[in-house]
């Protein structure tokens, strides 16, 4: 037997809710919830539902074995310099703030080199791009509570356009 999502108790069920107004993208949405709550409008009782959703992946490049080296080398000097910055304000680096950061970097950047190199080896060739992804809504619907829905519909026809 699966157990009920605890999460879930804390989003009301969307059937019992009004459609109050469709927007074409988020922000719009987002702004029209923003003026409500600017009206005093007890917001905590709307949704912003997306509608028609799709993932979208924009492939940035080719990948290969310099560039996943690349990528690997630049992951781990970032996340060496942050370690290393950590390590220095907690006085864990022997108290030179410089050497702390700089040999963070060092062993980021090196591992990250590695760690790179073994994914794209482990890969097989099976994924040799770079992408970003992403989730997009045709629409974007703001629900209501059915006891305010239209008080959030009044409010919502006077919202000053720009």
């Amino acid at each position: 037997m699966t157990q009920p999502d605890p999460r879930s108790a804390l989003i009301p069920d969307q059937s019992a809710r009004i459609n109050v107004a469709t927007y074409s993208t988020y922000p719009e949405a987002q702004r029209a919830v923003d003026y409500l709550s600017d009206e005093k409008f007890p917001v905590e009782r709307t949704a912003i539902i997306g509608e028609g959703l799709k993932t979208i992946e924009q492939v940035t490049g080719r990948l290969d074995w310099g560039r996943a080296a690349g990528l690997g080398f630049g992951q781990g000097l970032f996340i060496g310099l942050f370690v290393g910055l950590i390590f220095s304000l907690l006085g864990l680096g022997g108290g030179n703030l410089l050497f702390s950061i700089a040999y963070g970097m060092v062993v980021g950047a090196v591992f990250g080199l590695v760690w790179g190199l073994v994914g794209y080896a482990l890969s097989g060739g099976r994924r040799d791009f770079t992408s970003i992804g992403g989730m997009r809504a045709d629409h974007y619907v703001i629900v209501a509570d059915a006891e305010v829905a239209e008080k959030a519909r009044a409010l919502l026809a006077n919202l000053p356009t720009r």
